[in-house]
């Protein structure tokens, strides 16, 4: 993974401002894959969490029934790595646990030191102002970032319009589970189409917007250390967010997808309210726009980050085309990609140490 410096973390609090909260959860991170009959090899790579300034890790310890390594993806993401010949038909459990710190990330967003990207940042970020697979720069998109920007210049108020913008545009599909969905792969023209989405929905569009106007950004993946789950034997699922560059002031991150809940709007019901309070880190009591201004720049301590980047090349590599993301795992028998539920499973618990 590409290092970046949170600016709240390079700079300190500003005065008059609280320290960022911290806060230290033992995790047990899984993955069992069931090894089909006549299975000749079994190839497993499964998200390990990473170093970086607002994540320490320690104790990382692995059980797997065959020899493991780790391993370093196309985007620099450490990978755990194993595979299987001829493995007996049944599960392959693979478990991680380990203890993480996390850091309250917090961005002095001013837009003074905003400056356009220079030839030499154009070069080193190029990847991150094309398309991907599933997040689209097309003619559609080109058009629409250029309605939304307008004739602003300045890149970080350029990226909060298309925050906003997309805040009034899509709803997350928790709101209304019964008519809204998400996408299976976190696609830009699904969200834009269906104008809802989970995360990665909302963030491929927001990331096509935003790499058409020329701000680079890329995908963070991992997990929410929810309190609602905190102790308890329940998947905390995936989420991911993504980070933008601006030059004079680096790498930003941003959370419109769960901003959106909190931007309200929308009636609580048994059909969707253990789902809205689980799309959250700490739970849902109703519309805060200052939640929705907190997420543009500003991430809070309870998540995990697992991996980062789409379209990846894995090591050793993979033989079907690019892994769309790695936010679990990914597994291949005989060169096949085979899909999560149909022969793996993950789950994700953890408990905060107090």
């Amino acid at each position: 993974m590409n290092v970046w410096i949170p600016i709240a973390l390079a700079l300190g609090p500003a005065v008059g401002v609280p320290a960022p909260a911290k806060a230290t959860f033992e995790v047990r991170h899984e993955v069992t894959v069931t090894a089909p009959e006549g299975a000749g090899k079994v190839r497993v790579w499964f998200a390990v969490p990473q170093d970086e300034p607002a994540q320490q890790v320690r104790d990382l310890k692995v059980e797997a029934p065959f020899p493991w390594r780790m391993e370093t993806d196309s985007e620099g993401n450490k990978v755990l790595y194993l595979e299987a010949e001829k493995p007996k038909p049944g599960a392959i459990p693979v478990v991680t646990t380990f203890t993480v710190t996390r850091t309250e990330v917090r961005t002095a967003l001013d837009p003074a030191r905003a400056k356009p990207l220079s030839e030499e940042e154009k070069r080193k970020f190029e990847k991150f102002l094309q398309a991907n697979q599933n997040v689209v720069i097309d003619d559609r998109i080109r058009a629409l970032a250029g309605e939304i920007v307008g004739t602003e210049t300045n890149s970080l108020r350029a990226a909060r319009k298309i925050y906003d913008w997309v805040l009034d545009n899509v709803d997350y599909w928790v709101k209304d589970p019964q008519n809204k969905k998400a996408s299976p792969v976190g696609s830009t023209e699904y969200c834009l189409t269906t104008k809802t989405g989970n995360c990665t929905d909302f963030h491929s569009l927001w990331t096509s917007l935003a790499r058409a106007k020329g701000i680079p950004t890329r995908m963070v993946y991992g997990s929410f250390l929810k309190k609602e789950l905190d102790g308890q034997d329940v998947d905390a699922s995936y989420h991911c967010w993504p980070e933008f560059y601006v030059s004079g002031i680096g790498w930003i991150p941003h959370d419109v997808a769960v901003a959106d809940i909190f931007r309200g709007g929308f009636e609580v019901t048994d059909a969707n309210a253990t789902l809205v309070r689980r799309t959250t880190a700490d739970g849902y009591e109703g519309p805060s726009p200052d939640r929705v201004d907190y997420y543009f720049g500003n991430l809070e301590e309870r998540r995990v980050v697992l991996s980062s980047g789409r379209d990846l090349t894995l090591n050793p590599k993979q033989q079907a085309g690019p892994v769309n993301a790695l936010p679990k795992a990914y597994v291949e028998v005989d060169g096949k990609p085979l899909p999560e539920k149909e022969g793996w499973v993950r789950k994700l618990t953890y408990r905060e140490k107090k």
